[in-house]
């Protein structure tokens, strides 16, 4: 497959750091076009920044992760306001919630969330949301905000998906798809349009059947590729390009 777009990528985290750059350097070799780098607090922020300004392909976000709502520091906001000014900065985010690990944080995670959905207002950017074991809370934050953007690795209901969708979001899947417990992510990328689908990795996580329990990377988007088009009833390659079309659209990037 050619033309693969990795949506979400955590290239900073320290388990490429023997091989990031030969890694990086040898994607466009194995049919991966572009990649989105996506921060997760102040510091990965401003690694994504590095890594977009060192790789053609990278682009970048920036954003505070739910795991560290309870330690922004006072001046968060404007930290990322003049983050989102660099060069090749498409999106806010990692932002969200998540009560899987982060119930006790709950109150503190709802406000850096809101915080940064209105910041993504004024900065006139698109939000890449994490919503873990949080679908209730997420959805009534989107309806109020109304923000362009993503819900990456949706564990969430069919239902959900197409509401999503009304609400003009797009909808991200990792290797997830290629589990054998896969059937409610599945159930969610049939009722979805082709055009509101995206490729993510969550790199390092997230690797597809056969290489699962590894450490993943974008070259194995394939996999994830052709378990959405045997759902969706398309070639492969089709699903690939469509979704590359998709991510340029999100992020406003020139095909």
């Amino acid at each position: 497959m050619e033309h693969i777009f990795d949506t979400h990528a955590h290239y900073d985290d320290p388990r490429f750091a023997e091989d990031r750059d030969v890694l990086l350097a040898s994607m466009g070799e194995r049919g991966v076009a572009r990649i989105v780098n996506v921060g997760s607090d102040l510091d990965t922020s401003r690694q994504s920044i590095a890594l977009a300004r060192r790789f053609p392909m990278v682009y970048c976000s920036v954003g505070v992760h739910p795991d560290g709502a309870d330690r922004v520091p006072p001046d968060y906001l404007e930290q990322l306001a003049a983050l989102s000014r660099a060069d090749k900065v498409v999106a806010l985010g990692e932002i969200g919630l998540d009560y899987y690990y982060g119930k006790e944080t709950r109150e503190a995670q709802l406000r850096v969330f809101r915080e940064q959905l209105a910041l993504a207002k004024d900065l006139d950017l698109p939000v890449i949301i994490h919503d873990r074991d949080a679908h209730g809370d997420t959805m009534d934050l989107l309806r109020e905000f109304r923000p362009r953007g993503i819900v990456h690795c949706y564990s969430g209901s069919a239902e959900m998906a197409r509401e999503l969708v009304k609400l003009g979001m797009y909808v991200g899947f990792t290797g997830v798809v290629t589990f054998k417990n896969a059937r409610k992510a599945l159930e969610a990328v049939a009722a979805l349009p082709l055009d509101r689908i995206l490729l993510e990795t969550d790199c390092p996580y997230m690797a597809p059947v056969p290489y699962r329990g590894k450490r993943c990377d974008s070259s194995m988007l394939p996999q994830t590729a052709q378990a959405i088009a045997q759902v969706k009833g398309v070639d492969p390659q089709a699903l690939v390009d469509q979704t590359y079309e998709n991510g340029c659209a999100v992020y406003s990037l020139p095909r």
